[in-house]
């Protein structure tokens, strides 16, 4: 059986709001003066790292969304397509050190610098990104108040313009029915419990976002060790969650994994929606030890994957149900390799 935090915590982003001095906001901001911005962070990226630069303008739709789909870019940027970009660090998918990194330009700030890593990593995933920002604001200069901090778009990023977000795989909690009173109670604390894509965005495959809400009035540190303590105990919560479910049904449980893993080995078409359904009890399967994938990160790999827009990349032009055989054929490859 895997550890609770492992079973839990899918990964880790940090995110951080800046804005330079000079030029409007994104949303009050002329074209040209959109171009003048991409171009300056464009510059100052390129005396640091090897960054690709992605103008919304000019890439396609599927590209776009498969950026999005792996978060290094958001449905927000997507629209912006003649002010928007984004840079993406050039091992584009999880590098060496196990993280990814991109910055936004023109979003709802004219900066958005991001570094995803996997599993439970607040500290270390800021270290990364704040060594990025710091880099960047040697050639770029943010707009910043004494006593308000970096200033931004949204009044709720004002101070350090810090979002700490940690993905959570929660099956026990949903099945429960205890979601809302979490979401209220974490909410009290001042934090809040997105979607899969963040705010507006619905949950799916029991996948939700935990993120701070208060940046204004408080250190980096504090919001990243009250957001670990929220974290740590939701892990704690949906183990006794999963507990119940087991002691409840224990058989039930197993069989609705077991017949998950078996649909999914075999299916020659199946929709994206059908596959999450499936791709998530298999997942709590695994959780439990009633499944045996010694890497439940390749499951996560995998959901990403199997995205419409991700396929979409792999057979350009194909019918829905060409996308979904192929989504079966890789799925099937996928299980045949991991498990049998």
């Amino acid at each position: 059986m895997i550890n609770n935090i492992d079973s839990t915590v899918i990964s880790t982003r940090i995110r951080l709001a800046r804005n330079i001095e000079g030029y409007n906001f994104p949303n009050k901001l002329s074209v040209s003066d959109a171009q003048t911005v991409i171009r300056l962070v464009d510059n100052a990226a390129s005396e640091i790292g090897s960054y690709k630069l992605y103008r919304m303008e000019e890439i396609g739709r599927e590209v776009a969304l498969s950026l999005r789909d792996d978060h290094l870019i958001s449905e927000a940027l997507v629209r912006r397509k003649e002010s928007g970009a984004a840079l993406i660090d050039e091992g584009y998918g999880y590098n060496e050190q196990g993280g990814k990194t991109s910055v936004m330009i023109n979003e709802e700030d004219h900066l958005r610098e991001q570094y995803i890593v996997r599993g439970l990593n607040l500290h270390r995933a800021y270290r990364k990104l704040s060594m990025l920002d710091d880099r960047l604001s040697a050639s770029l200069r943010f707009a910043y108040d004494p006593k308000l901090g970096y200033l931004t778009a949204c009044p709720s990023n004002l101070g350090t313009g810090l979002r700490a977000s940690v993905m959570m795989f929660l099956p026990g909690l949903t099945k429960r029915k205890k979601m809302q009173r979490l979401i209220a109670e974490v909410s009290g604390l001042g934090h809040t419990v997105r979607g899969v894509y963040g705010e507006g965005s619905e949950a799916e495959g029991y996948m939700y976002q935990v993120s701070n809400e208060v940046t204004l009035g408080v250190d980096e540190e504090y919001i990243l060790d009250e957001v670990q303590k929220t974290v740590l105990e939701i892990v704690n919560l949906e183990a006794h969650a999963r507990k119940s479910l087991v002691s409840d049904d224990e058989v039930g449980v197993k069989d609705k994994s077991r017949r998950a893993l078996g649909i999914l080995s075999y299916c020659e078409r199946i929709s994206y929606t059908e596959f999450l359904q499936l791709a998530s009890e298999v997942k709590l399967g695994v959780a439990l030890g009633f499944l045996d994938i010694k890497d439940i990160t390749r499951l996560d790999d995998l959901i990403s994957a199997l995205r419409d827009a991700n396929l979409d990349l792999l057979a350009d032009g194909a019918t829905a149900n060409e996308r979904d055989e192929l989504r079966a054929e890789k799925c099937r490859k996928f299980i045949h390799t991991q498990i049998w």
